[in-house]
């Protein structure tokens, strides 16, 4: 599944073919090294909790993100569909930082 041409062409409409992108990548880089909950992320990036909730809710259409619990206490978790294809979302991110 690493490296599939469908998988890459979404990662790529995700973090680089639409508005936001660059804010969705931030939230996985963090959700990488530990899962929050919206309002943590929000407080981390120092973005509005609107506009996290928007980001999160394009990542979990998308299969990115997971989420584990309810209502306040939800915590969000890189999907195991991100982990498969993190090679191309590093790739993904790498082309980005040298388009800046």
């Amino acid at each position: 599944m690493a490296n599939d041409p469908d998988s890459k062409r979404l990662l790529w409409f995700v973090f680089a073919g639409s508005r936001g992108g660059l804010n969705r990548l931030r939230i996985i880089s963090i959700l990488k090294k530990t899962p929050l909950n919206t309002n943590q992320l929000a407080k981390e990036m120092g973005l509005d909790y609107k506009a996290i909730q928007h980001h999160i809710k394009v990542l979990e259409k998308n299969n990115m993100v997971t989420k584990v619990g309810e209502k306040y206490s939800i915590m969000y978790f890189i999907s195991a569909f991100l982990e498969a294809n993190m090679e191309s979302l590093e790739e993904i991110e790498g082309k980005l930082d040298k388009s800046k």
